[in-house]
């Protein structure tokens, strides 16, 4: 009767356990990370009764999780990649959205500032006309410095998205640490802890939201490695990351790891892959960098070439040009590493023309003196050596003072402050009759000449020498021939041979002489004087600018064209990498879940199926009680 009993009290113990664990299920069916649990039971060894063996009853040998290693890490993996496109995703259409822009980005005010220039060109003595220009001239500038303001506001986003994104890590971390601890304890009877086991893959799973993790299992804990191999989690102890100025930048947020010995260094870029931070670095270095370095360069470009037309000309007070607009110049920062703090690298623009949007890198192969360096374009990785001098309309040095040590290094950035209000492009002239609508030079024919020789209006190319303003006199000493008096390279210059129509050049002007002049008749090029109010040369040349190839081989609307195209394509690229990470991610969440997720109608006929077992072992143990009762009636007889 003893064994009847024992053989009931066994089912309805495993029963219960059913209908405990089916009801856990059910309770945390919307739980996030929460595993299926199952009962595992199997049958009590019988009993050698001699005539057979005798049941006794079942055993419950655990609860276990419906766990499966393969589709869980394919959640995770899945869950890194959708953290990071989701992130680029977000922040590069920002770009897009502001570049593209019909209304707010730079098309509409180059448009304008050229068509006021052609205004002004159509009337160059017109104080409406040249105002229009001026007003023209603050929005273009304007227009770029709102535009880098923006860019510079989403970077300030950055370090603060990159902040919380590393205190989320070091969050998930230390209880990755924590859960390693009570798990390696609550092990120690030989059981599995289920419910710490979700928590420890939750907060995995929640860390993989966050950067690309790997995760080795050593015993019952979790050791959990970023980047290029650095733990964050090794058994009960945790390792943070913070964030420090970059060596060459202090606006530059860089994340940093704390090594089990104390030391703290930076991690490279290149190795922050995947989830929410890599998206946001893969985000700056790949896309915001590029477009601010970009503008800047357009900006740069716009200011240098108007700038150099309008110093060919002459403006209403009959003054040489001056320029329009200030024009950034490269930004260079010494590495803190650097042994002195004292000793500099120079960096001027020689060619905006040339520039290329790149950001340089240059560092100290031997300290000299002279000091010896090697340049590095970091759009490439491609190096110079032998000190260079000038790369990409740039040109390096170093400066006078300090001195150097091999392995100094310093940051040179030509156009990142190129549309930046504070050192970047502004309007530089108040006065509209500084705008050099006029030609630099003009030309007479002398009243006595006696030929029929005519001479051109003349163009201006440059002025290379400083000689461009200088008087100088073409005589004719026969029909044939003549002299060129004045001073600059090549003159005087007798005995040239006359052509009709062809090109003199000299000081940077151009003219040429048609007809027949005679002998004694003299023509003078000379700078043009307050009194040409009608002349629009150089206004023409100041609007031609518009469809000059002035910017790495294609105009000002072109470059910005460009980039544009450039940003554009990324953002759809990366659009669509995210919805293709987010379709992987919903595909292996639902395998998971299929296997480890709680089903509701199966757990309802689990709970059906435990409540007749249950009922079934209560009958069990009322007739051993029956059988107890007719036994003591027996002995009472």
């Amino acid at each position: 009767m003893s064994s009847i009993l024992s053989v009931g009290q066994s089912a309805l113990n495993a029963a219960q356990a059913g209908l405990v664990t089916t009801g856990h299920n059910i309770a945390n069916a919307n739980t996030a990370g929460y595993t299926r649990q199952v009962v595992t039971q199997q049958a009590a060894v019988g009993q050698d009764t001699g005539f057979g063996y005798v049941g006794k009853g079942t055993q419950v040998s655990g609860i276990a999780r419906v766990y499966d290693q393969f589709l869980s890490s394919a959640v995770l993996n899945a869950q890194i990649s959708k953290g990071q496109s989701n992130t680029y995703s977000a922040q590069i259409s920002q770009v897009n959205n502001m570049l593209a822009d019909s209304t707010s980005g730079l098309t509409p005010v180059l448009q304008d500032f050229f068509s006021s220039m052609q205004g002004m060109a159509a009337d160059p003595g017109s104080a409406a006309a040249r105002q229009a220009a001026l007003s023209s001239a603050n929005s273009l500038a304007g227009r770029f410095q709102d535009m880098n303001t923006q860019l510079a506001d989403m970077r300030q986003g950055i370090n603060g998205a990159m902040q919380g994104s590393v205190s989320n890590i070091n969050g998930y971390a230390q209880q990755i640490a924590k859960l390693n601890d009570n798990i390696e304890k609550a092990e120690a009877n030989g059981n599995s802890p289920n419910d710490l086991l979700d928590q420890r893959d939750q907060a995995v799973a929640q860390l993989a939201q966050e950067i690309k993790v790997s995760v080795v299992k050593q015993g019952n804990t979790y050791n959990v490695m970023i980047g290029n191999g650095q733990p964050i989690v090794v058994g009960a102890k945790n390792y943070n990351l913070s964030l420090a100025p970059s060596d060459t930048d202090s606006s530059r947020m860089e994340v940093a790891y704390t090594s089990g010995n104390g030391q703290t260094v930076q991690l490279a870029e290149n190795s922050l892959t995947g989830g929410n931070l890599g998206g946001i670095v893969a985000f700056r270095a790949q896309t915001l960098d590029t477009a601010q370095n970009a503008l800047g360069r357009i900006a740069i470009t716009v200011g240098s070439a108007l700038n150099a037309q309008n110093r060919l000309g002459n403006d209403a007070y009959g003054q040489p040009g001056g320029d329009i607009f200030t024009v950034a110049q490269p930004v260079v920062t010494a590495s803190s590493h650097n042994a002195d703090k004292t000793a500099t690298a120079t960096a001027t623009i020689n060619d905006p023309s040339q520039l290329t949007g790149s950001d340089y890198q240059l560092k100290i192969d031997s300290s000299g003196p002279p000091a010896t360096w090697t340049v590095l374009r970091l759009s490439d990785n491609k190096s110079y050596t032998g000190s260079p001098t000038s790369l990409d309309g740039v040109t390096f040095g170093l400066g006078s003072t300090g001195s150097f040590a091999a392995g100094d290094s310093f940051l040179v950035r030509p156009t990142i402050a190129g549309a930046s209000a504070a050192g970047g492009i502004s309007v530089a002239i108040s006065d509209p009759a500084k705008f050099a609508a006029a030609g630099a030079v003009s030309v007479t024919a002398a009243s006595a000449n006696t030929g029929t020789g005519t001479i051109s209006a003349g163009t201006v190319s440059g002025d290379p020498s400083g000689t461009l303003r200088n008087p100088v006199t073409i005589s004719f000493t026969s029909p044939t021939t003549y002299t060129v008096n004045g001073t600059g390279p090549g003159l005087p210059a007798a005995n040239q041979t006359y052509t009709a129509g062809s090109d003199i050049s000299y000081n940077g002007w151009t003219v040429q002489i048609s007809g027949n002049p005679a002998a004694g008749d003299n023509f003078a090029i000379g700078p043009t004087g307050a009194d040409k109010t009608g002349d629009n040369r150089n206004a023409l040349a100041l609007a031609k600018l518009q469809n000059t190839s002035t910017t790495g081989g294609v105009s000002f609307q072109g470059a910005y064209s460009q980039l544009v195209s450039q940003v554009g394509n990324k953002a759809r690229e990366v659009q669509t990498a995210s919805a293709a990470a987010d379709a992987q991610y919903d595909s292996a969440l639902a395998a998971q879940q299929g296997v480890s997720g709680v089903n509701l109608d199966e757990e309802a006929s689990n709970l059906l199926k435990y409540q007749q077992a249950y009922q079934a072992a209560g009958k069990v143990m009322k007739a051993a009680d029956d059988m107890f009762q007719v036994l003591m009636s027996l002995g009472g007889n």
